[in-house]
């Protein structure tokens, strides 16, 4: 077992019209000026703007606002936005949406409070050492960013898309009602699962050993989330499926499933430079349709890992050799995506062959970097891997 630090700080506040107590919560927390800060206008159209508006104003706080947070989001507006939180001197912002979203309200308050140019921070040029706090309300399980260290940027002048991880840009609190995701897509509800899953399957594939509950937990999240993927896509209502599929959300990047691990995020790397190259490329559907790639030349160094998340997850029999089983799996997994609408090949979405070799520059820094989990995946690997995938 691996020696380690586990630091959760964010406050949760989980059920139904949670999202009324937003103001209360704020002004318990002795804040006074609000950046409220969300995406393309949808929650004016499900009427969760005007409640939160509402809410805001009756706890007697003010408030400024900035929409327009696409997905993967673009450093041009974090700065915009920058520049609005030091003019109105914005002491807390309030992230009312998904991953994209929250993850530009924490560029944000690390720039804001620093004077830093975002790209600074996701360049790793600069590490953040203070920010504006984040609350969050949170309208679709997926990336877990309620809860994480994370944050990703795309810079759209070189479509070069880069995280930075600390603890300094946890959110201060997540409100999460889990019948706000009532009016979410098939296809995102798809997206969003995908992404779960991808959180927690990155974390458990590594040689560690020795800690038996970490890969238990994970187990036992991705079993639920494959199940509650399923209900919600023939009921999207299902509170029971909904809220677990929102907690999962948050489990799954907030540390606990990588506790005890030395883990790499390589697919979700291989995904930056696809999205980064094809900005209509959603962040789920790049993992969709790379993972199982990733899987079958990795899978041959950890059949055993493999071959347990075929059994307790996609329902494999036990009865069937373990380096069978891990194939199966995969085979299953694959499938599953088909099932939930999700691309598993990059002719699924349109993308042929021409930029394989600019994404593999990318994502190797033109050769110079690899990760290593199971498997080391250099540049080469990565084409290898892009290939299997197309």
């Amino acid at each position: 077992m691996n020696t380690f630090i586990y630091n959760t700080p964010t406050k949760v506040f989980l059920g139904p019209d949670t999202e009324k107590e937003v103001g209360k919560i704020i002004k318990e927390y002795g804040y006074k000026k609000v950046l409220l800060h969300y995406g393309g206008g949808s929650i004016k159209k499900t009427g969760l703007y005007d409640r939160v508006v509402k809410s805001l104003e009756e706890a007697g706080l003010d408030f400024v606002e900035m929409g327009g947070v696409s997905p993967n989001p673009k450093v041009s507006l974090v700065r915009e936005t920058v520049a609005l939180c030091q003019k109105e001197k914005v002491d807390l912002i309030l992230a009312v949406g998904g991953g994209s979203v929250i993850d530009s309200a924490k560029a944000v308050g690390v720039s804001a409070i620093s004077n830093i140019d975002p790209w600074e921070f996701s360049m790793g040029r600069v590490k953040p050492t203070q920010t504006i706090p984040v609350g969050v309300i949170l309208t679709i399980s997926a990336s877990g960013s309620e809860m994480s260290d994370s944050c990703v940027l795309t810079d759209e002048e070189t479509m070069i898309k880069k995280g930075f991880n600390t603890d300094v840009i946890r959110p201060l609190f997540a409100i999460m009602n889990p019948m706000l995701t009532y009016s979410v897509s098939p296809y995102q509800t798809a997206c969003g699962t995908t992404d779960i899953m991808m959180h927690t399957f990155e974390r458990y594939f590594t040689h560690d050993q020795g800690f038996e509950i970490t890969d238990n937990i994970s187990l036992a999240l991705l079993k639920t989330v494959y199940q509650a993927g399923k209900v919600v896509m023939k009921n999207p209502n299902d509170y029971n499926a909904r809220a677990n599929l929102m907690w999962a959300s948050s489990l799954s990047h907030n540390g606990l499933t990588g506790v005890g691990r030395n883990y790499k995020m390589v697919v979700h790397a291989l995904g930056h430079a696809v999205s980064g190259t094809y900005d209509f490329v959603h962040h789920a559907a790049g993992l969709s349709i790379l993972f199982p790639a990733w899987a079958k030349l990795a899978y041959h160094s950890a059949v055993d890992k493999f071959a347990e998340v075929a059994y307790q997850v996609l329902e494999v029999d036990r009865s069937i050799a373990p380096k069978e089983a891990a194939l199966l799996g995969i085979e299953r997994l694959e499938n599953y995506f088909k099932e939930l609408g999700m691309p598993t090949r990059f002719s699924d979405l349109g993308i042929g062959t021409d930029q394989f070799e600019l994404m593999a520059n990318k994502y190797s820094n033109n050769g110079q970097n690899a990760i290593t989990t199971i498997i080391t995946v250099d540049k080469a690997k990565a084409l290898e891997i892009f290939n299997l995938a197309k």
